[in-house]
């Protein structure tokens, strides 16, 4: 009969998936390697599956254990929970991995405002894609940073902030404060996960008869700073991110009709009483 799996076990399972190596694992556990090593032998019973594999020099986890990794990171998530529900958090004592799903502009103030207060936590950033909720059920992400409004029963949602779109070109460029007319004789950068070329600025230029030219798309708002900062072309970014760039950027207002972005956090109902992501919901509210 294979072993049965136990709290100590998934642990395991979690860190040696996390660090992809035994010795790493023992050592954020404070176990000894060959206990470690006993450890996984177990789980490859009890999992029927080898859970890590070589691949040359290096261990690489199998798509089995890839697949239920998020559902016992969610698992580990809610025993905490129910261990600290009515204890004071210890922040200079907590040890945690909290997986942020989020943009460009929040990563830098964030990691400072926890660092400072708890430093054995780790952050892990995930980059936008189709925010799916998925991710937040499974557990695989803690924490959705981003626009647009939630509209499951089992995601919560709060809104963090509302900013415009600004206009932005490198320090020095010779464009100033311009019109529509003026905004469309230089080359844009647009941002679009989906690689559209096409967005609001758009509309607008259509109603008012003219028209720019995209000349690159790229995924990231990030991407777009460097390229504007070192080119003359024109992008279109979060006023809050302009402000984080002035040194290398010039923003302006956009003399159109540009929808507010509104930035909410979204996260899974189970996680409402865990007291260490309640923490970090308020530091995101802060910092934000």
């Amino acid at each position: 009969m294979p072993d049965q799996l136990d709290l100590n076990l998934l642990r395991v399972f979690d860190a040696v998936l996390q660090d992809g190596s035994v010795t790493a694992a023992s050592e954020r556990l404070h176990l000894s390697v060959p206990a470690t090593s006993r450890a996984l032998a177990r789980l490859r019973r009890a999992m029927n599956d080898p859970i890590l594999v070589r691949a040359g020099r290096e261990l690489v986890p199998t798509p089995f254990a890839l697949r239920i990794a998020p559902r016992v990171r969610s698992l580990l998530d809610e025993a905490a929970a129910l261990v600290t529900a009515d204890r004071d958090l210890d922040l200079r004592e907590l040890r945690r991995t909290f997986t942020v799903r989020v943009g460009d502009g929040v990563v830098t103030p964030l990691v400072s405002a926890v660092a400072a207060v708890a430093p054995h936590v780790v952050l892990r950033f995930v980059a936008e894609g189709d925010e799916s909720v998925e991710a937040l059920r499974d557990g695989s992400v803690d924490l959705d940073l981003g626009a647009g409004a939630g509209q499951e029963v089992d995601i919560r949602s709060e809104v963090l902030y509302r900013e415009r779109m600004v206009g932005v070109v490198r320090t020095g460029h010779p464009l100033g404060k311009p019109t529509l007319a003026q905004l469309c004789r230089y080359p844009h950068v647009s941002v679009s996960r989906r690689g559209r070329t096409r967005g609001p600025l758009d509309v607008a230029l259509r109603a008012a008869g003219r028209q720019r030219h995209v000349a690159v798309v790229v995924p990231f708002y990030a991407a777009a700073v460097l390229l504007v900062a070192s080119t003359d072309h024109i992008g279109l970014i979060p006023q809050r991110l302009a402000e984080e760039h002035r040194g290398v950027l010039r923003w302006f207002p956009v003399d159109a009709d540009l929808p507010m972005i509104e930035v909410r956090t979204h996260w899974h109902a189970r996680l409402d009483a865990d007291p260490a992501q309640r923490w970090l919901r308020d530091v995101v509210r802060s910092v934000v």
